[in-house]
Protein backbone atom coordinates (compact mmCIF):
# COMPACT_ATOMS: atom_id res chain seq x y z
CA UNK A 1 0.00 0.00 0.00
CA UNK A 2 0.84 3.29 -0.95
CA UNK A 3 1.95 4.67 2.43
CA UNK A 4 1.77 8.64 1.08
CA UNK A 5 -1.75 7.86 -0.25
CA UNK A 6 -2.78 6.13 3.32
CA UNK A 7 -1.65 8.60 5.74
CA UNK A 8 -4.39 11.23 6.31
CA UNK A 9 -3.89 14.30 8.12
CA UNK A 10 -6.59 16.05 10.03
CA UNK A 11 -7.14 19.31 10.59
CA UNK A 12 -9.38 21.06 13.14
CA UNK A 13 -10.75 24.88 13.82
CA UNK A 14 -9.34 26.45 16.92
CA UNK A 15 -11.79 28.76 18.37
CA UNK A 16 -10.81 31.02 21.47
CA UNK A 17 -12.57 34.03 23.39
CA UNK A 18 -11.00 36.59 24.57
CA UNK A 19 -10.76 40.19 25.89
CA UNK A 20 -11.29 42.88 23.60
CA UNK A 21 -7.92 44.04 22.61
CA UNK A 22 -6.29 40.21 23.01
CA UNK A 23 -7.15 38.87 19.74
CA UNK A 24 -4.24 39.77 18.16
CA UNK A 25 -1.81 38.05 21.00
CA UNK A 26 -3.59 35.08 20.72
CA UNK A 27 -2.56 35.18 16.84
CA UNK A 28 0.97 36.65 17.88
CA UNK A 29 1.42 33.10 19.77
CA UNK A 30 -0.55 30.92 16.85
CA UNK A 31 2.40 31.96 14.85
CA UNK A 32 4.55 31.34 16.97
CA UNK A 33 3.87 27.94 17.04
CA UNK A 34 2.96 27.21 13.10
CA UNK A 35 0.56 28.42 12.87
CA UNK A 36 -0.16 30.75 9.76
CA UNK A 37 -2.28 33.27 11.08
CA UNK A 38 -6.17 33.56 11.84
CA UNK A 39 -9.53 35.85 11.80
CA UNK A 40 -11.12 37.98 14.63
CA UNK A 41 -14.63 38.82 15.13
CA UNK A 42 -15.87 41.09 17.29
CA UNK A 43 -18.71 39.85 20.31
CA UNK A 44 -20.64 40.21 23.45
CA UNK A 45 -21.00 38.07 25.97
CA UNK A 46 -24.69 37.06 27.49
CA UNK A 47 -23.85 35.27 31.05
CA UNK A 48 -25.15 37.56 33.88
CA UNK A 49 -25.45 35.13 36.93
CA UNK A 50 -23.02 32.97 38.19
CA UNK A 51 -20.21 31.90 35.79
CA UNK A 52 -20.63 28.37 35.70
CA UNK A 53 -20.60 27.17 31.78
CA UNK A 54 -19.84 28.38 28.59
CA UNK A 55 -17.40 31.50 28.37
CA UNK A 56 -16.98 32.70 31.49
CA UNK A 57 -18.07 36.06 30.87
CA UNK A 58 -20.06 39.10 31.48
CA UNK A 59 -21.80 41.75 29.59
CA UNK A 60 -18.70 43.18 28.15
CA UNK A 61 -16.97 43.25 24.55
CA UNK A 62 -15.48 39.84 23.48
CA UNK A 63 -12.76 38.99 20.65
CA UNK A 64 -13.51 35.88 18.94
CA UNK A 65 -10.50 34.25 17.70
CA UNK A 66 -10.49 31.64 14.59
CA UNK A 67 -8.07 29.69 13.08
CA UNK A 68 -6.88 26.17 11.31
CA UNK A 69 -4.19 23.81 11.87
CA UNK A 70 -3.40 20.54 11.77
CA UNK A 71 -4.77 18.49 14.71
CA UNK A 72 -1.11 18.12 16.78
CA UNK A 73 -0.20 21.89 16.18
CA UNK A 74 -3.59 22.36 16.90
CA UNK A 75 -3.44 20.77 20.22
CA UNK A 76 -0.30 22.10 20.98
CA UNK A 77 -0.69 25.92 20.21
CA UNK A 78 -3.81 25.55 22.74
CA UNK A 79 -2.24 23.93 25.25
CA UNK A 80 0.17 26.91 25.22
CA UNK A 81 -3.00 29.38 24.44
CA UNK A 82 -4.35 28.32 27.88
CA UNK A 83 -1.14 28.73 29.71
CA UNK A 84 -0.74 32.31 29.06
CA UNK A 85 -4.39 33.17 29.52
CA UNK A 86 -5.23 31.09 32.02
CA UNK A 87 -8.66 29.66 30.60
CA UNK A 88 -10.04 28.11 33.93
CA UNK A 89 -10.05 31.20 36.02
CA UNK A 90 -13.35 32.78 36.17
CA UNK A 91 -14.22 35.70 32.88
CA UNK A 92 -10.86 34.76 31.71
CA UNK A 93 -12.60 32.89 28.36
CA UNK A 94 -12.57 29.87 26.97
CA UNK A 95 -10.75 28.07 23.50
CA UNK A 96 -12.45 24.73 21.75
CA UNK A 97 -11.70 23.02 19.23
CA UNK A 98 -14.04 21.31 16.24
CA UNK A 99 -12.58 18.93 13.86
CA UNK A 100 -12.80 19.68 10.10
CA UNK A 101 -13.90 17.76 6.75
CA UNK A 102 -13.02 20.01 4.32
CA UNK A 103 -11.85 23.41 3.76
CA UNK A 104 -9.75 25.59 1.16
CA UNK A 105 -7.48 28.77 1.34
CA UNK A 106 -6.35 27.91 4.87
CA UNK A 107 -2.30 28.31 4.06
CA UNK A 108 -0.26 25.82 4.91
CA UNK A 109 -3.05 23.70 5.87
CA UNK A 110 -4.48 22.38 2.47
CA UNK A 111 -4.98 18.30 3.05
CA UNK A 112 -3.43 17.41 -0.37
CA UNK A 113 -3.75 13.73 0.12
CA UNK A 114 -7.62 13.27 0.97
CA UNK A 115 -9.32 16.88 0.31
CA UNK A 116 -12.72 15.10 0.35
CA UNK A 117 -12.05 12.98 3.38
CA UNK A 118 -15.29 11.91 5.13
CA UNK A 119 -15.91 13.39 8.87
CA UNK A 120 -14.66 11.48 11.04
CA UNK A 121 -16.20 13.25 13.92
CA UNK A 122 -15.19 13.07 17.57
CA UNK A 123 -16.00 9.72 19.58
CA UNK A 124 -18.77 11.22 22.08
CA UNK A 125 -17.74 14.63 22.31
CA UNK A 126 -19.18 15.65 25.80
CA UNK A 127 -20.41 19.60 23.94
CA UNK A 128 -21.55 20.84 21.11
CA UNK A 129 -21.53 24.42 19.38
CA UNK A 130 -25.18 25.47 18.26
CA UNK A 131 -25.03 28.41 15.82
CA UNK A 132 -27.61 30.63 14.60
CA UNK A 133 -27.44 33.79 12.26
CA UNK A 134 -30.50 36.15 12.38
CA UNK A 135 -30.77 39.82 11.29
CA UNK A 136 -29.18 42.27 13.56
CA UNK A 137 -31.34 42.98 16.69
CA UNK A 138 -32.48 39.01 17.20
CA UNK A 139 -29.62 37.83 18.86
CA UNK A 140 -30.82 38.30 22.79
CA UNK A 141 -33.92 36.28 20.95
CA UNK A 142 -31.99 33.47 20.50
CA UNK A 143 -30.49 34.10 23.65
CA UNK A 144 -33.80 34.36 25.84
CA UNK A 145 -34.68 31.11 23.89
CA UNK A 146 -31.57 28.79 24.68
CA UNK A 147 -31.81 29.73 28.29
CA UNK A 148 -35.65 28.85 28.55
CA UNK A 149 -34.00 25.33 27.34
CA UNK A 150 -30.93 25.37 29.87
CA UNK A 151 -28.35 26.89 28.71
CA UNK A 152 -26.27 29.30 31.08
CA UNK A 153 -24.70 31.68 28.12
CA UNK A 154 -23.30 32.28 24.65
CA UNK A 155 -21.75 34.74 22.34
CA UNK A 156 -23.67 37.35 20.04
CA UNK A 157 -21.29 38.17 17.23
CA UNK A 158 -21.77 41.40 15.03
CA UNK A 159 -21.60 40.06 11.56
CA UNK A 160 -21.43 42.98 8.99
CA UNK A 161 -19.43 43.78 6.19
CA UNK A 162 -16.74 46.96 5.60
CA UNK A 163 -19.49 48.54 2.94
CA UNK A 164 -23.09 48.10 2.18
CA UNK A 165 -22.57 45.73 -0.59
CA UNK A 166 -19.90 43.63 0.87
CA UNK A 167 -20.16 40.63 3.34
CA UNK A 168 -18.19 38.58 6.05
CA UNK A 169 -17.10 35.19 5.88
CA UNK A 170 -18.31 32.72 8.66
CA UNK A 171 -16.98 29.44 8.13
CA UNK A 172 -17.08 29.79 4.48
CA UNK A 173 -20.93 31.25 4.42
CA UNK A 174 -21.36 34.59 3.56
CA UNK A 175 -22.87 36.29 6.15
CA UNK A 176 -24.91 39.38 4.85
CA UNK A 177 -24.62 43.07 6.93
CA UNK A 178 -26.80 43.48 9.48
CA UNK A 179 -26.65 40.23 11.05
CA UNK A 180 -26.11 38.85 14.25
CA UNK A 181 -24.59 35.03 14.79
CA UNK A 182 -25.52 33.78 18.25
CA UNK A 183 -22.73 30.91 19.22
CA UNK A 184 -23.75 28.63 22.12
CA UNK A 185 -21.39 25.80 23.86
CA UNK A 186 -23.64 23.15 25.23
CA UNK A 187 -23.66 19.88 26.86
CA UNK A 188 -25.18 17.11 24.41
CA UNK A 189 -27.74 16.89 26.70
CA UNK A 190 -29.31 20.03 26.15
CA UNK A 191 -28.31 20.88 22.76
CA UNK A 192 -31.91 19.50 21.29
CA UNK A 193 -33.95 21.59 23.71
CA UNK A 194 -31.89 24.48 22.84
CA UNK A 195 -32.13 23.77 18.69
CA UNK A 196 -35.82 23.51 19.94
CA UNK A 197 -36.74 26.48 21.91
CA UNK A 198 -34.89 28.68 19.53
CA UNK A 199 -36.61 26.90 16.15
CA UNK A 200 -39.95 28.04 17.86
CA UNK A 201 -39.42 31.06 19.33
CA UNK A 202 -37.52 32.73 16.19
CA UNK A 203 -39.37 30.52 13.79
CA UNK A 204 -36.41 29.58 12.38
CA UNK A 205 -38.18 27.29 9.48
CA UNK A 206 -39.85 30.41 8.03
CA UNK A 207 -38.32 31.67 4.87
CA UNK A 208 -35.79 34.96 5.94
CA UNK A 209 -36.23 34.36 9.43
CA UNK A 210 -32.56 32.79 9.90
CA UNK A 211 -30.17 30.00 9.88
CA UNK A 212 -29.27 27.15 12.62
CA UNK A 213 -26.73 24.27 12.83
CA UNK A 214 -24.31 22.41 15.06
CA UNK A 215 -20.77 21.26 14.87
CA UNK A 216 -19.49 19.00 17.74
CA UNK A 217 -16.73 20.16 19.76
CA UNK A 218 -13.23 18.49 20.65
CA UNK A 219 -10.66 19.56 22.50
CA UNK A 220 -11.61 22.17 25.63
CA UNK A 221 -10.33 24.99 27.83
CA UNK A 222 -12.54 27.19 30.20
CA UNK A 223 -15.39 25.31 30.73
CA UNK A 224 -16.61 23.44 33.78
Amino acid sequence: MDNKSSHIISHELICTVVDLGSGSEVIKIAKENQISGGTIFLGNGTINNRLLEFLSLTQVRKEIVIMIAEKTTAHKALTILNKKFEFKKSDHGIAFTIPLTNFLGARNCIDKNNPEKESRGVKNPMYKAVFTIVDKGKGESVMDAAKKAGTKGGTIINARGSGIHETEMLFSMPVEPEKEVVMILAKNNLVNAIISSIREDLKIDEPGKGIMFTLEVNKTYGLN
